[in-house]
């Protein structure tokens, strides 16, 4: 019986740990090293010294990104690896083993190598996820603005849209100085909430005031505001980021300014940073995104921090759809098919925001979809489907151009029209109507 090719006899595989790291090259007995910067450092040299090229590893939590940088900057050849493609036989499991069995995996390049963006896009990618960090604990503040206020039956946040809005910062900042007439505080809303919702929010305003519940909101307003500094610093860096990627170094070129184009509108936590949108369209190679269905600056912006701008690494559409996990999985053996549940990762799970984006839209195509979609198997499944379908333009655009991504979203319009009409034709015959056209619409 024939054995495996060896196909890179100097092959290593590092087995990541918290405190130990423990490198094998083609199956030999292991060498542990420690994980402080001196020994990652005797660690990248004694991969030289045995001229090792290309090194494997497993994404164990953030223990391997400091060694991933050092032996990166060292010019090597590093594959990161699922976790279930080095599994053993069965056996003891130790990690002198493991590192052997997946050097042993390696050399013989039976190990699938997992998507790592580069240096500048992860160092975008960390301040937009830090950031994110920051919204989501500022939310939680807001709740607790909203307990406060309950607990004193003040019950302005059930009457306006929004506590960490103009109006209502401006009256909780005036309750908290002092201020209880509701009329004096209905004056500082907006105009629009004045003239609407008037009585509603000066009855929403007499609460009992109890001294514990306003200091409560006190500290929750201290605590949002906090955040709130904090969101902008990382704006500030993000920015810088962004101007020092390299693509920003090329001017973008005069065709890509056109008017007339679809621009989304931002979201209420996009980034306070003045050309957005104008830096990311340079950023992409002169495509600004923002013009797609449900692609804001900021979604297009957290894109780029998971998955960079060479969508070129997935060959296909489907293998980019199926990295995010948004694309159906099939188990075969035999006569037997089943389904594999996928589990979206970051990047997916934004295609699956800007999905619900479009749920209530009625003058994008992509909306009827979800809808109808979502009547026949339910909402779940209507996302899901609707997020590949924006991952897929996504990658076109990257990849092809924004141009034949427009000219098939048109001609898609124009055919889920086509579709209504002749189901309207087909109505009316059936109930013996006839259609007349309006003059003025198809004018």
């Amino acid at each position: 019986m024939s054995s495996l090719t060896v196909l890179d006899p100097r092959a290593a595989f590092v087995d990541v740990g918290s405190e130990k790291m423990h490198v094998s090259i083609a199956g030999e007995p292991p060498v542990v090293f420690g994980t402080v910067t001196s020994q990652l450092h005797a660690l990248r040299d004694y991969l030289a010294g045995h001229q090792v090229r290309s090194v494997a590893m497993e994404a164990t939590g953030v223990y391997w990104l400091p060694l991933y940088g050092v032996l990166e900057a060292a010019g090597l050849e590093v594959v990161m690896v699922d976790g279930r493609q080095t599994r053993n036989l069965p056996g003891r499991k130790t990690d002198m083993k493991d590192c052997q069995w997946g050097a042993t995996l390696h050399a013989h390049g039976l190990l699938r190598a997992g998507f790592v963006p580069p240096a500048h896009v992860r160092r975008l990618q960390d301040y937009l996820r830090l950031r994110g960090e920051h919204i989501a604990a500022a939310a939680g503040h807001v709740q607790h603005m909203q307990k406060a206020l309950e607990r004193m039956n003040v019950k302005l946040h059930e009457v306006i849209s929004s506590l960490t809005g103009a109006s209502g910062l401006a009256v909780i900042r005036a309750v908290l100085a002092g201020e209880r007439d509701p009329q004096v505080l209905l004056g500082l809303c907006d105009v629009q909430i004045r003239k609407v919702k008037a009585e509603r929010v000066v009855e929403s305003l007499r609460g009992n005031w109890a001294e514990e519940h306003l200091f409560a909101l006190e500290q929750a307003v201290q605590s949002w505001d906090h955040y709130q500094s904090l969101i902008a610093a990382c704006d500030r860096q993000i920015e810088v980021v962004l101007r020092q990627m390299p693509d920003t170094k090329v001017p973008p070129p005069a065709a890509s300014s056109k008017k007339g184009r679809r621009r989304t509108r931002a979201g209420v936590n996009a980034p306070d940073i003045a050309d957005l949108r104008e830096l990311l369209a340079q950023i992409c190679g002169a495509k600004d995104l923002t013009t797609l269905p449900a692609h804001t600056e900021y979604s297009v912006l957290q894109l780029m921090g998971e998955v960079g701008t060479d969508l070129t690494k997935w060959p296909t559409e489907k293998h980019f759809t199926s990295w995010l996990g948004i694309a159906p999985g099939s188990a075969q053996s035999g006569k037997r098919k089943g389904r594999v549940k996928r589990r979206r990762n970051r990047a997916g799970r934004i295609f699956g925001v800007m999905a619900r984006s479009l749920v209530r839209s009625k003058h994008v195509a992509l909306g009827g979809f979800y809808r109808r979609l979502a009547a026949r198997r339910g909402g779940l499944v209507a996302n899901k489907a609707l997020a590949r379908k924006l991952a897929t333009l996504f990658w076109r655009v990257m990849v092809k151009g924004l141009d034949f991504v427009e000219t098939g979203v048109a001609q898609y319009e124009a055919k889920v029209l086509e579709t209504k009409h002749r189901t309207l034709r087909r109505l009316a015959r059936q109930l013996g109507q006839q259609i007349v056209p309006n003059p003025a619409t198809s004018a």
